[in-house]
């Protein structure tokens, strides 16, 4: 188990060295960038108003409203990487990762928005009448040939077994260890209740996740950030510090303090891009599954709204997290037991109870990893079960659900040292196929959407007026016709 695992391990390395995925990802991001005219810079207040005031875009076909989609796409992301992988980047690349957390969530918006309009613009209709979209389709729907057709099932392939890795047990391993460590919950006992919950929801489908998550994933949101926001600000003097580091050391590596053994400017980079895309997904494909399930007009504006759940996973949560880690100084302090620096997986509790009275940040941290872990045990199951669509029909669907929360029991009951290595190999291989895709299909996509937003720069159009301006547009008929079919 222990060559299997050092194997991975050295796979992982590959796939999220500085030779692949690094460059790929922030290349992909910045190219995408230029070709969309900075669009997410410009259009983020819109696209803020359309996805989280408005919530809905009123005629548009669709599974569930545009809220709903946003709020499953960031059940899936919204997980353990805002917490742990915050505090695994800062551990190894010291605080200069964060800066590359931001640099990965600010191009992977330009990302996230081309993948979102592309699970809407090639999105089908199943056997059960739902739509699904993503990578899965849109990769073989837009490319023709044998290219677009590898691509696609590589995609979903990469997927299907991600799902019961990176959200599925690491997720569940999580929520079971914390509690264990916490109120002495025996890990069988919330294996049965997390996998039973889990099957509960998935049974009613996309329409029943989109509900749960628009109902609990804001809330939950909102309880760690304001928690994070009172720390900064009881610790507001160090702040200026803190932002000083983060952007030094982005550029210098951290030299070895205490029990901090030091990093390279290029470990900053990688652990920063790595643990970015963990958290935010951007450029992975995945988000584009949801999106494609979203009652919109057109593809512009789910792309757009899309787009949001980076900012505030990223810029807003992420960055909660890491500056509380810096400013209370916990990322550089030493275990007694050890004598070296403090293990990843309780820096951020260490950093929370420091910072808040009493008990209260042991338990917003248990409280907030149980909740994000679990939001992504769901987010992540709609992602595998449309693959598993794609790539069996309607009929495997249901046996997926049952075995993806079997599964999740599993997961909460062994250690999963292996699985961990597992997840971030199939995660990068997931967003090679798509980066490809995202490159090939930018002219597409840039073309579409300066088109639309000439017309509705500030997303208010009635879907009459979309009509009108859209009429005779390349793609249009076929997208409305497949759109009613």
């Amino acid at each position: 188990m222990d060559a299997l695992e050092d194997f991975l391990g050295s796979i992982g390395s590959i796939v999220w060295g500085p030779y692949l995925l690094i460059p790929l990802l922030l290349g992909t991001g910045i190219y995408l960038t230029a070709r969309l005219g900075g669009i997410q810079f410009l259009r983020l207040g819109a696209a803020l108003r359309l996805g989280l005031l408005r919530r809905k875009d009123d005629g548009g076909e669709g599974d569930i409203s545009q809220f709903q989609a946003l709020t499953t796409a960031m059940a899936a992301t919204v997980g353990t990487g805002n917490i742990v992988g915050v505090a695994t980047a800062i551990a190894i690349g010291g605080p200069g990762a964060l800066f590359w957390m931001w640099m990965t969530a600010l191009l992977g918006m330009a990302s996230k928005y081309s993948e979102a309009f592309l699970g809407v613009r090639f999105r089908t209709t199943d056997a059960a009448g739902e739509k699904s979209g993503g990578p899965q389709y849109y990769l073989e729907r837009g490319i023709p040939g044998t290219l677009g057709r590898v691509l696609a099932l590589s995609f979903a392939v990469f997927a299907v077994c991600a799902c019961f890795g990176i959200g599925n047990m690491t997720q569940g391993n999580s929520i079971a260890s914390n509690l264990e460590r916490s109120f002495a919950v025996p890990t069988w006992a919330t294996g049965a209740v997390l996998a039973a919950m889990t099957l509960i929801v998935l049974v009613g489908g996309i329409k029943s996740i989109g509900r749960v998550t628009a109902g609990f994933v804001p809330v939950m949101i909102l309880f760690y950030v304001i928690s994070a926001l009172y720390i900064l600000l009881v610790n507001i003097a160090a702040v200026p510090a803190a932002l000083g580091e983060v952007f030094s050391q982005a550029f210098t590596g951290t030299s070895a303090a205490g029990g901090f053994v030091g990093s390279t400017i290029m470990i900053a980079v990688q652990f920063g891009v790595a643990r970015g895309i963990f958290s935010n997904e951007s450029g992975m494909g995945s988000a584009a599954i949801a999106a494609a399930s979203a009652q919109t007009t057109h593809p512009v504006r789910q792309g757009l709204v899309s787009m949001t759940q980076t900012f505030i996973d990223t810029i807003i949560v992420v960055s909660c997290t890491g500056l509380v880690i810096i400013t209370t100084g916990v990322w550089s302090q030493i275990d007694p037991a050890t004598g070296t620096q403090i293990s990843p997986a309780i820096m951020t509790g260490e950093a929370f109870t420091h910072g808040l009275p009493g008990q209260w940040g042991h338990w917003v941290v248990t409280v907030g990893l149980v909740l994000f872990a679990y939001s992504t045990i769901l987010g992540w199951a709609y992602y595998g079960e449309r693959n598993v669509e794609r790539l069996m029909g309607r009929r495997a669907v249901m046996p997926f659900r049952v075995l993806f929360s079997l599964v999740v029991f599993f997961g909460c009951t062994v250690q999963l040292g292996v699985v961990w290595n597992f997840s971030d190999v199939m995660n990068g291989l997931m967003a090679i196929p798509n980066l490809i895709g995202l490159l090939i299909l930018s002219g597409l996509i840039a073309r579409e959407t300066r088109h639309y937003l000439r017309h509705d720069p500030k997303l208010e159009a009635t879907s009459a007026e979309i009509e009108a301006f859209m009429r005779g547009q390349p793609g249009w008929d076929d997208w409305q016709r497949s759109e009613r079919s």
